[in-house]
C-alpha cells in the first residue's frame, strides 16, 4: 500500500498501526519457526527467510488485525537467521505477497488478467469499490476493514473470476455475490472459500459431465 493510501485512513486507525518500536515472536510463531528451521542444515538457515516473513505477517494479523511486516520484525528475522538486515529487506520488498505497510483487516486481491477479465472481473472490482467503500486499488477503507490490491493470475482460471481474501479463494463471482461476500466479512463472518455457485471443484457449470453426456461424445 502506498503512503498516500496510508494517509487516506482514519487517523486513529492509522496511528494504531504505526511502525512498532519492538517485535517479539509469540509462542505460536516460535512453534512454527522451530518446524521451519528444522528443514535446513546448519549454515543454510537463511533459506528460511521467506517462511519466517510469512510467520511475521500472520502474527501481525493475529495481534493487530493488519497482516504486514514491520521493519523491526525484519530485523528480528535477520537475527534469527544470521542474516544482515538489508538481505531481509531485499526479500521482503521484492516479493509482492509481503505487505510492508499496514493493510486492512481483510485484504481484497482482485485478479484482472485475461481469463478473469473475460468472465467478469470488472464486476468484481466494481462490487469491491461499492461494498467496501474503496476508491480504487492501493486504498484502505476509512474504517480500516478492507484494503484492495490488483494481483496477477491466481492460478484458478477455470473458476474465474476470482477474488482472494487474505489466503482464501472465492470463485465464480459476479457483482451481487461479491457484494454479499464483503457484507458478510463486514459482519465478522467468514464464508467458506471456493465456488460461490456450488460448482464442484473444476466441473463445468451445471454439474459434472462424462463423455456420454456430451453431444457427439460417443
Amino acid at each position: 500500500m502506498t503512503e498516500a493510501a496510508v494517509d487516506h485512513l482514519d487517523p486513529n486507525w492509522r496511528n494504531s498501526r504505526a511502525e512498532p518500536d519492538r517485535f517479539d515472536f509469540d509462542a505460536e510463531s516460535e512453534a512454527q519457526i522451530a518446524k521451519i528451521l528444522a528443514r535446513y542444515p546448519e549454515g543454510k538457515k537463511a533459506s528460511g527467510v521467506i517462511p519466517l516473513l510469512y510467520v511475521v505477517q500472520k502474527q501481525m494479523g493475529r495481534q493487530t488485525g493488519s497482516a504486514w511486516v514491520p521493519r523491526i520484525a525484519m530485523d528480528r528475522v535477520g537475527e534469527r537467521l544470521g542474516m544482515a538486515p538489508i538481505r531481509v529487506y531485499e526479500v521482503a520488498t521484492f516479493y509482492f505477497m509481503f505487505n510492508t505497510k499496514p493493510i486492512g483487516r481483510y485484504h481484497l486481491q482482485v485478479c484482472g488478467t485475461t481469463p478473469c477479465m473475460l468472465r467478469g472481473s470488472d464486476d468484481v472490482l466494481r462490487a469491491c469499490k461499492d461494498a467496501a467503500k474503496l476508491p480504487g486499488y492501493g486504498h484502505t477503507s476509512e474504517d480500516g476493514l478492507f484494503t484492495m490490491t490488483e494481483v496477477e493470475c491466481l492460478g484458478a482460471c477455470v473458476n474465474a473470476p476470482i477474488l482472494q481474501v487474505d489466503d482464501d479463494y472465492y470463485e465464480d463471482l459476479d457483482y451481487d455475490r461479491t457484494v454479499q461476500l464483503i457484507e458478510e466479512l463486514r459482519r465478522g463472518e467468514r464464508p467458506a472459500p471456493g465456488s460461490t455457485t456450488g460448482r464442484q471443484t473444476s466441473a463445468p457449470e451445471g454439474g459434472p459431465l462424462t463423455l456420454l453426456d456430451v453431444p457427439g461424445g460417443d
